[in-house]
């Protein structure tokens, strides 16, 4: 059973979240959270980009992340109500401690992301505590789905 996340307040979504890409957004894998924390999964959503493109902020915040993780380019942010959103592939442009604002480059696009079909791919995920969520749904765009209350629909 995948645990339920409690949903996001109104207030996130209205305080100014973006595409962390500039142009029209092209989602080329959505978010596939695993039955189990431990198990594979998709923990994010994959944005169609082109290398060198500017990474930007979803919203603000404060950079909790700034370097490499095996060898990759990651940027993380620490953003109100205990949300933290992570890019990659990305050169980072900013530091750990600097404040954010929605828009504000963080970095540049690398290519090289795994099962990308295009020439480069951003991931974007959004945790709350240890908990992956939907990055869409800062946006609004997260999808809906029914989950049994008492053993029954609703």
């Amino acid at each position: 059973v995948v645990p339920s996340p409690a949903p996001l307040p109104v207030a996130v979504v209205s305080i100014g979240y973006q595409w962390p890409l500039s142009g029209p957004p092209v989602v080329t894998r959505r978010f596939d959270p695993p039955p189990q924390p431990w198990l594979p999964g998709h923990r994010g959503v994959d944005l169609a980009g082109e290398p060198g493109d500017l990474v930007r902020a979803a919203g603000p915040g404060v950079v909790f992340f700034a370097g490499q993780v095996a060898g990759v380019g990651v940027v993380s942010v620490n953003h109100p109500h205990g949300l933290r959103t992570t890019y990659q592939p990305v050169e980072p442009l900013v530091t750990a401690g600097e404040r954010v604002w929605a828009g504000d480059p963080i970095g540049v696009l690398a290519p090289g992301h795994v099962g990308c079909p295009v020439a480069a791919c951003l991931h974007w995920g959004l945790r709350r505590g240890d908990l992956y969520l939907d990055p869409l749904t800062l946006l609004g765009l997260g999808r809906v789905r029914l989950l049994p209350v008492h053993g029954e629909l609703r």
